[in-house]
């Protein structure tokens, strides 16, 4: 499953899945106990969900999950599924059903974020049977994945990256739209699991993601990895306003292959040794921030499900506020505001912010567009060719910041300018006390306009 590398030349780099996630083995459901698969789930524990759990489990809130497309069938999804869309136009209306390259991507993704487990598959009957003892309210089923948000419900809207779409529907005209399907159908969070290795991105997204903003949508997006060629931070996790998700270990350290850095990432979260379910009820392990994406996700609709009214600003001031401080003290481009603390997100007491602490898109618009949205493309029709998986020229120059050389530079340059303008000021008040000093004589030179070849006579 790894993500193909992006085309040379003047093209940039498509959007693919997972940005280059890792999955290292397949397993059967039926092979799938307690005691082996959610022990396995460490995160579950270690980034303080279990403890979430005490607050809300995600009843009530919509994600949506902009994928490959998502296998409802799943033991694991039975009944998390409300519905979907497919935004390709390859001929998956519902979204549940795998498109593209990446047909397990998806599914992986979902059951990570909104997994519901299962019960045990019964075993032979005996001549007499001993009835299992009724579960207690609020348990969950004890086989399988369950999720961050184990009672949110999935919106699965599919998409065709990372390979020529046979639909002709290219990545600029198949991330909107996916965007804005799923604000319309009730998404309250809105998982990305996919980049691509620029951080520009085109301008058809513009309106798309400023609507989510204005209808108070919290998204969530992968930094990418390293091992799928992401260097840094990509689109659409460069977005202003996005939650980006950067990727740890198991001790909590950046992860060098499965994930990136950038200045726009806004929280780190596990990122190796994760487990997810695939399409046929069967597990896979995986690594990359397209897992630790689905666990932010997650937090955010946990959120969402206690305080219904809370907007998506302060959804996501309240996860990075609570994140556990890492690496450089403050932000950093490694792991952002820090490391995910679901607990402290869902039970401390957190000020409100007076903006999202990750900047606005309205705001960059108007900066960097100058309110000049670009039209929304036609759908395609049975004429138009396969569309290769590329996006258009850069728009917006990347930022980076300024090196320590640059820095220590700059501030040379302003030294000397201060020092050459004290001499300047010194010259002239030297002059001005001369020309004080010997007004008569100075009065019966000619005016030549040069008071320094004057002064340069009178001292020979």
């Amino acid at each position: 499953m790894r993500a193909p590398l992006g085309r040379t030349g003047a093209a940039l780099l498509a959007l693919v899945l997972a940005g280059g996630c890792l999955v290292t083995g397949l397993f059967t459901a039926q092979a799938a106990q307690a005691d082996e698969w959610r022990d396995k789930q460490y995160w579950l524990a270690e980034s303080g969900i279990t403890k979430a759990w005490e607050v809300s489990k995600g009843a009530g809130v919509k994600v949506a999950v902009i994928d490959s497309g998502v296998d409802a069938q799943h033991p694991d999804l039975k009944g998390a599924v409300a519905g979907g869309y497919d935004a390709s136009g390859s001929g998956q209306p519902n979204g549940q059903e795998g498109v593209g390259s990446k047909t397990e991507h998806g599914t992986l993704v979902a059951t990570m974020l909104a997994g519901r487990g299962h019960q045990p598959a019964r075993a032979t009957a005996s001549p007499s049977p001993k009835p299992s003892p009724s579960p207690r309210p609020g348990a969950l089923p004890p086989d399988g994945i369950v999720g961050v948000a184990p009672e949110a419900q999935i919106l699965s809207v599919s998409t065709w990256l990372g390979s020529t779409n046979p639909s002709g529907k290219s990545d600029q005209d198949q991330i909107p739209e996916a965007v804005r399907w799923a604000v319309d159908n009730g998404a309250r969070v809105i998982n990305i699991s996919l980049g691509s290795t620029t951080p520009q991105w085109p301008q058809s997204w513009d309106a798309a993601f400023l609507y989510a903003e204005q209808k108070d949508v919290v998204i969530v997006a992968a930094a990418g990895n390293r091992v799928g060629g992401n260097i840094q931070v990509g689109a659409p996790a460069t977005i202003p306003g996005v939650l980006t998700v950067a990727g740890v270990d198991r001790k909590g350290t950046a992860s060098v292959d499965a994930s990136s850095q950038g200045i726009s990432i806004g929280v780190a979260a596990p990122a190796e040794n994760l487990l997810g379910g695939v399409p046929g009820g069967s597990y896979a392990e995986w690594a990359g921030t397209s897992g630790s994406t689905p666990i932010v996700a997650g937090v955010a609709a946990l959120i969402r499900s206690k305080w219904p009214d809370m907007s998506a600003e302060q959804v996501i001031n309240r996860i990075v506020s609570t994140a556990k401080d890492a690496g450089a003290p403050g932000k950093d481009p490694l792991y952002g505001f820090g490391v995910l603390n679901a607990e402290a997100a869902l039970k401390a007491d957190v000020p409100e912010a007076a903006a999202n602490p990750l900047g606005s898109i309205a705001e960059w618009i108007r900066v960097h567009r100058r309110g000049n949205f670009a039209t929304p493309a036609p759908l395609p029709t049975a004429e138009v060719p396969s569309a290769a998986p590329t996006l258009p020229e850069a728009t917006v120059p990347a930022v980076v910041p300024p090196s320590q050389r640059d820095s220590a530079l700059g501030a040379a340059v302003v030294i000397g300018f201060s020092l050459l303008f004290v001499a300047i000021i010194a010259a002239a008040v030297i002059q001005l006390r001369r020309a004080a000093g010997r007004p008569a004589e100075l009065a019966d030179e000619p005016d030549t306009g040069v008071m320094g070849s004057v002064d340069s006579e009178r001292q020979t």
